[in-house]
């Protein structure tokens, strides 16, 4: 959306009292997904983790499939549960547990439970065993990552005890996946000693007589750069956002993306400080001349960075202004100047813009990228750190 959209949407959706919002554009993502699918040539699993990286698990799951999601991916079983008590019913993988998790009602439910060590494999088959019924698992072989998944020397053990539980029908080996360390770097050496070992563990599988629906290794930098890992399923996250996980590679709109989630606040106050004047804690700002200076409602509580000190960008009455002084739990300043005449139209409730889908040149409205750069860090972070207290606003929701 542009700024004046954005800004239409806030003022019609946004009650008058409410000092932020972040406005999500469910089109958005239901156009990435497509996109995504169509880039990569193979059905997608749009990971919905972390409430939806920031934008609200539900509202972006729905939209997700209604996009052409066949697949929904978690990290916690608790984010699976909330999908399948919501009423959802797309087969969900959930791949981060931990001992005493509540497998039962997983299985009850028809989760897709990841193992990556024989304790996770031990206690799925006992919860099938208890509830009666046969529990679907996802082998993750870790391929060079070294965080989750078991090892590849350790794969063919895991594989054996799970087709063995198979054969009981305790469980039903449905699928196997791994990912990548540097996926975001597609000619780095380790990307193809991934896509190869993961390739070896495919075989492997399948010539011990595992019968698997689905094969997948992509994330959303390979589901974007590198076709050969598709296999049978994409798993993109931050893309189905919007948001480039490449930056160096391509923007959003290089990918054919389009940002879904925009940073809102109401300007709290409007008045002049005198020239020589530090702002906000610490004086870490001093004004040079006799200007304006506007009040944001919104702060590190509310998920912005704290270090974005006279950094953190923001668009406010038709021009890009930079925060003054340091971020505070609540609030930020704006130093609006004197010397422009589109600042004297600034007004308390007007609306800022911290960020949104902006153009890639750093001229128009401030996007998670840019905040990203200011604040050494990278866009992923910027999206998932806004607060509970900052609601949500669905722009699009139910409509294709």
């Amino acid at each position: 959306m542009t700024g004046p959209e954005i800004e239409k949407a806030i003022e019609t959706a946004l009650p008058p009292g409410a000092p932020a919002a972040a406005v999500v554009d469910l089109a958005a993502i239901r156009h990435n997904v497509a996109s995504l699918g169509a880039r990569a040539g193979a059905p997608v699993m749009a990971v919905v983790k972390a409430d939806a990286y920031g934008h609200g698990l539900l509202p972006c799951a729905r939209a997700a499939v209604e996009g052409g999601a066949t697949w929904l991916g978690v990290a916690q079983l608790a984010e699976a549960l909330e999908l399948r008590r919501a009423g959802i019913t797309a087969p969900v993988l959930a791949w981060l547990t931990v001992p005493g998790d509540a497998f039962a009602e997983a299985v009850e439910r028809g989760v897709d439970l990841a193992v990556s060590a024989p304790w996770a494999l031990a206690e799925i088959a006992a919860a099938a065993r208890a509830t009666g019924r046969t529990a679907r698992i996802q082998l993750k072989v870790d391929t060079g990552l070294n965080r989750n998944g078991v090892t590849v020397p350790d794969f063919p053990d895991l594989l054996e005890a799970a087709l063995k539980l198979e054969a009981e029908e305790v469980v039903r080996v449905a699928g196997l996946f791994s990912h990548y360390a540097w996926a975001d770097a597609p000619r780095h050496p380790t990307v193809a000693r991934q896509t190869d070992l993961f390739t070896e563990a495919v075989a492997l599988a399948e010539a011990r007589g595992a019968r698997l629906e689905v094969r997948h290794l992509a994330n959303s930098a390979a589901t974007l750069t590198n076709p050969a890992a598709s296999f049978d399923l994409v798993r993109p996250g931050l893309a189905v956002y919007g948001l480039s996980p490449a930056p160096d590679l391509g923007s959003p709109a290089d990918f054919d993306l389009r940002p879904a989630m925009s940073l809102l606040a109401r300007v709290a106050n409007v008045k002049g400080v005198a020239a020589g004047e530090g702002i906000s804690y610490g004086h870490a700002y001093t004004t040079t001349a006799d200007t304006r200076a506007a009040l944001l409602p919104v702060g590190y509580a509310d998920g912005l960075p704290r270090h974005a000190v006279n950094e953190g960008p923001a668009w406010l009455g038709g021009r890009r202004y930079r925060i003054a002084g340091r971020v505070c739990m609540d609030q930020v300043v704006l130093d609006l100047g004197r010397d422009h005449a589109d600042t004297a139209e600034v007004s308390v409730g007007d609306v800022a813009i911290l960020f949104g889908d902006g153009p890639s040149d750093g001229t128009g409205v401030p996007t998670a990228q840019d905040w990203a750069e200011v604040c050494g860090t990278i866009n992923y972070e910027i999206v998932t750190r806004i607060g509970a207290r900052v609601p949500r606003l669905y722009l699009n929701e139910g409509a294709r």
